[in-house]
């Protein structure tokens, strides 16, 4: 994917995106372990919001897991990264403040690679505002599609299944459902 003999010493954001269920955390971890086979040191970090599967790593739908720092805010981030960190990940990055952006160029700028993952929407088809801002600075962008739980479609939409109008409900198969554009049902909020 990345020519390391023209990105050396070079920093660089990769976007992993898409609807939930669309394997982006699995793509995440995945990268994390090729950084790792080759002796690169990573730094991993989630939110304290995402507790769907314990706080001190990320995990996938799938349940495979890494290691990571759970932060309360973005800022958080740039005191724990350490000098001699070559890749910093960041799972569930929309569910960051603002802020996550101005860091993740700080990272890229200082020569690392930084490697983020999140929804690009919410429930309601409505962008998350950090995850379009850094689809539009990211050097890679990759977005993923899962497949539509009603008619088997590629989908790119999340489907809320519950009644919760709050904008960030943290949850899995219980509250979501990764729909196509034929299926997706926006909701009516009142």
């Amino acid at each position: 994917m990345v020519n390391p003999l023209i990105y050396h010493k070079q920093g660089w954001i990769e976007v992993i995106t898409g609807c939930m269920f669309s394997g982006k955390t699995e793509e995440l971890i995945r990268r994390v372990r090729t950084a790792l086979i080759a002796k690169q040191k990573v730094q991993l970090f989630n939110s304290k919001i995402d507790t769907r599967y314990g706080i001190d790593s990320i995990t996938s739908h799938n349940q495979n897991k890494v290691a990571a720092s759970c932060v309360k805010n973005s800022s958080e981030i740039l005191q724990l990264v350490e000098k001699d960190t070559q890749v910093v990940a960041i799972d569930e990055v929309n569910f960051f403040d603002k802020g996550i952006v101005d860091v993740c160029e700080q990272l890229a700028n200082k020569g690392k690679r930084v490697i983020v993952a999140g929804l690009d929407t919410d429930y309601r088809a409505e962008p998350f505002e950090v995850t379009a801002a850094l689809l539009a600075k990211a050097e890679f962008v990759t977005k993923n599609l899962a497949v539509c739980t009603k008619c088997g479609n590629p989908a790119s939409f999340t489907q809320r299944t519950s009644k919760d109008t709050k904008r960030i409900v943290v949850g899995t198969t219980d509250a979501y459902q990764a729909r196509c554009r034929r299926c997706y049902k926006k909701p009516k909020i009142k």
